[in-house]
């Protein structure tokens, strides 16, 4: 896949991944377009990794947007927990 597709699955499955896990988050448009592109290739090689498939075959493929969107939602976990202490580390100097 090109970049412009990478593109375009990122921000849709950066999109997905906030709808699945609501909440306020410190970051934007593109905040979410590269936690869904480096959520894709996350999701991409723990495809690969775990269950030794090619998970990121093309734009249309099922496995492609499944691992993206799971690739997605974990680094949007881990992106919430260093933000999320850092801000609440600051409310609670005050």
């Amino acid at each position: 896949m090109g970049i412009v597709a990478w593109i375009i699955i990122g921000l849709l499955v950066g999109a997905i991944a906030k709808a699945l896990m609501p909440g306020k988050d410190p970051g934007g448009i593109i905040v979410t377009m590269l936690i869904g592109v480096v959520g894709g290739l996350f999701g991409g090689w723990l495809g690969k990794v775990i269950f030794g498939v090619d998970s990121i075959d093309g734009f249309f493929d099922l496995s492609t947007w499944i691992a993206a969107i799971a690739g997605s939602v974990i680094l949007l976990a881990l992106y919430r927990l260093v933000t999320g202490s850092r801000h609440s580390h600051r409310h609670a100097t005050r």
